[in-house]
């Protein structure tokens, strides 16, 4: 049978793997025919306070609701440089960049999803230490999916044991350690619109001291006009272990990002030339090019995470972090903004039997501060001209949480927790505006209780059914609160969204291990959801919608298709020496090779319940319907290739009223490469193949009109990138 340049290049690929790993057989060799003892290999980490990425999965286990973990293994196959490279995959998250930049809508069961820009709704962690400020909202670019060695995703109510009562939940990075990272590493990619992207970093252990430092660059021209992006990065975490019980564990970040902001087009511009960004012929401050639209800052963030091992079964953790960031961001007008947060976690996790049968017992409580000083000038061409508003603003969060997991069977656990949260605002106007408005100062407050009870059942060993019933409160940040009328001098009155979730799923893996999926459903009755509205090009208001419903359904499915096409299942085995034999090479245990189908589909049907003026209609801004997919070969020396789909089979709304739509899209990509543990990595990935037109995200307005319908925000057009990677 001919051999396709396909087989022959992964031949090619394997067989050079081999030779760069061949090693000396030995002399004491087992007998031939006999399967080597197995190697136990402990999952627990060298670190107290950072577990494994298989002790999270244990962990997760014990959860009655939807969550899961992404090993960034799984990305870093190919470009590894926004949010949505990291989460596509990820059961339940929807992130759609807005051109292409680390800016995006990012949502999990409708949370901010009228957001395309700093995150609402989700309580973003580093190492579980909070990187959101402390109003509640987060920055994108505070995280590098590219340093993380894995992310845990807990969507809704599941997110309770880090504090959070969001309707998204929580997504925690999880940095490598002076343990877990290679001592050397180094990662180029470049591709289209001039995007390149490096990192550097170093890692080691001596003695009881252990070190991870990390540095990465990322710079483009971007597909569209005025939609440059320069960002640098620096994390670190350095960590002692004072004694077997006692580890500290300290972090440094720092980044400066500066991005340009291309803005909306109309979907009739969109269509006719997709790289062109919003101008303006009769005013200049909607020209986002001669006003140089921009979202520029930097960030120091220092934090400690402690913990005390009080048991073999029980573990205390202290963390502490302080932020500093300084953003200039022009846009109608230019914010200014310097803002001091901190803040502190204590977290109490005992897994102690009860009445001799499995307990998992975790309490907690989150106090969080912030201090921003704001103020805003008239922006000329770019430039700032005349103050107009000055305030201080400052923030409180007090989250006391606890939750238990209780097995009353073998198989069956109840869970039962909640949380008691106070949200606090306060403004003080340093600039009164007028005469008849002298003093917009104003404070606001929040109480909130989130109740969560449910069940997990074990269907068998390695396959699981969940179910909960929980409540979500979310006080709005300032950026809700943020009066648009008046430019930002006051806020307007806002009610803490709240909601009652229902949920119910399932987890697992096939006996062969050939089917594993993540499957929940989900049904949420929210009052007072804070709703993003445009009131002009560039800036929004929000307001409490009365009554609205969010269902939907999470599905990540991972199929074996094929196995053993090339290279079949190798138990280890070695041979013998004697009367009669050959000595026989030892063999190591080897995966075959296989063809794998990854799947993630996410329902999404967000409604108004009778409202007054919008009736039963759909939310705007998210798909309803959203589907991703990769088959990809992947051969056990390393290599890997196969095309990917992204679907979205559904027009869907960008007004309230639903009278204008964004069109459903098909995307196709392609990627090749191969990836080994020490060594050189490397591969190539095309997106967009077939070079479609479609919007990546659009704005959110009440009524589309003839002034208001330059809502679009044009997705990247075919593209091709390259990298590269060592370990040393």
């Amino acid at each position: 049978m001919k051999t396709s340049s396909f087989t022959a290049l992964a031949a090619m690929l394997c067989s050079t793997a081999a030779m760069a790993q061949q090693s000396t057989p030995s002399s004491s060799a087992p007998a031939s025919g006999t399967t080597l003892p197995p190697v136990v290999v402990t999952a627990d980490s060298p670190s107290l306070t950072v577990p494994s990425i298989e002790q999270v999965r244990e962990a997760q286990r014990l959860t009655a609701g939807a969550v899961n973990v992404v090993d960034a293994e799984e990305y870093k196959t190919g470009r590894a440089i926004t949010l949505k490279d990291a989460l596509d995959y990820s059961p339940g998250v929807f992130v759609q960049p807005r051109f292409g930049a680390e800016e995006a809508r990012i949502s999990i069961r409708g949370s901010g999803i009228q957001r395309t820009f700093h995150g609402r709704g989700l309580k973003l962690l580093q190492d579980g230490v909070p990187l959101n400020l402390a109003d509640g909202g987060f920055d994108m670019q505070s995280v590098d999916p590219l340093t993380a060695e894995y992310i845990e995703v807990f969507r809704g109510a599941n997110a309770l044991r880090y504090g959070s009562t969001t309707l998204g939940g929580a997504i925690n990075f999880v940095l490598p350690t002076g343990y877990t990272a290679p001592p050397l590493q180094a990662r180029f990619e470049y591709g289209s619109f001039d995007t390149f992207r490096g990192q550097l970093s170093a890692a080691g252990v001596e003695g009881n001291f252990d070190y991870f430092v990390t540095g990465t660059h990322y710079s483009t021209e971007g597909f569209r006009e005025h939609s440059e992006q320069n960002t640098q990065r620096l994390f670190s975490n350095f960590g002692l272990k004072l004694s077997e019980a006692v580890e500290t564990r300290f972090y440094l970040t720092y980044v400066h990002t500066d991005s340009e902001l291309p803005g909306s087009i109309t979907k009739e511009q969109m269509y006719e030339n997709p790289r062109q960004a919003a101008r303006s012929s009769f005013n200049k401050i909607f020209d986002n090019v001669d006003s140089n639209w921009k979202r520029d800052f930097d960030l120091f963030r220092i934090a400690n995470k402690t913990t005390f091992t009080l048991s073999d079964d029980a573990l205390f953790t202290v963390s502490s972090f302080y932020a500093y960031k300084e953003l200039d961001h022009p846009i109608l007008f230019v914010i200014d903004q310097k803002s001091h947060d901190f803040g502190f976690d204590f977290n109490y996790v005992n897994k102690a039997d009860l009445a001799g049968r499995r307990n998992n017992f975790i309490a907690g409580f989150t106090p969080t501060f912030g201090f921003l000083h704001d103020q805003r000038y008239r922006n000329v061409l770019g430039d700032r001209g005349d103050k107009f508003a000055d305030s201080d603003q400052d923030s409180m969060n007090l989250d006391l949480y606890l939750e238990n997991v209780h097995y009353l069977t073998e198989r069956f656990a109840l869970s039962v927790g909640g949380q008691v949260s106070y949200a606090r605002r306060e403004n003080e106007d340093n600039f009164p505006v007028s005469a008849t408005d002298p003093d917009n100062s104003d404070t606001q407050d929040w109480w909130g209780f989130s109740p969560k009870v449910g069940f997990i059942y074990d269907v068998t060993d390695s396959a699981q059914v969940f179910f909960n019933a929980a409540r979500s409160f979310e006080p709005p940040s300032f950026g809700e609160l943020t009066n648009a009328a008046t430019g930002g001098a006051g806020l307007v009155n806002l009610d803490a969204q709240t909601a009652t979730t229902l949920e119910l799923g399932t987890r697992g893996e096939t006996k062969n291990g050939r089917i594993r999926w993540d499957m929940a459903y989900y049904y949420s009755w929210l009052e007072d959801e804070m709703l993003e509205l445009t009131v002009a090009p560039g800036l929004t208001q929000t307001v409490n919608a009365d009554k609205t419903n969010h269902q939907g359904v999470e599905l990540g499915v991972d199929i074996t298709v094929l196995e053993g096409i090339f290279t079949k299942r190798v138990e280890g085995v070695a041979g013998v020496s004697g009367k009669g034999a050959k000595n026989v090479l030892a063999v190591e245990p080897r995966e075959p090779d296989r063809i794998v189908l990854r799947q993630n589909y996410l329902w999404s049907n967000f409604h108004f319940d009778n409202d007054e003026e919008f009736g039963d209609n759909q939310l705007p801004g998210i798909p309803e319907h959203y589907y991703r997919a990769e088959l990809l070969y992947t051969h056990p020396c390393g290599f890997y290739a196969g095309p990917n789909l992204e679907w979205t089979f559904s027009d869907y709304p960008v007004d309230s009223a639903n009278t204008l739509d964004a069109d459903s899209y098909a995307l196709l990509g392609f990627k090749i490469g191969y990836r080994t543990k020490k060594g050189l990595s490397f591969y190539v990935e095309a997106k967009n193949l077939t070079d479609e037109i479609y919007a990546a995200t659009t704005g959110v307005i009440s009524r589309a009109g003839p002034f208001n319908s330059n809502q679009f925000l044009p997705g990247d057009g075919r593209s091709y990138f390259f990298g590269l990677e060592y370990k040393f």
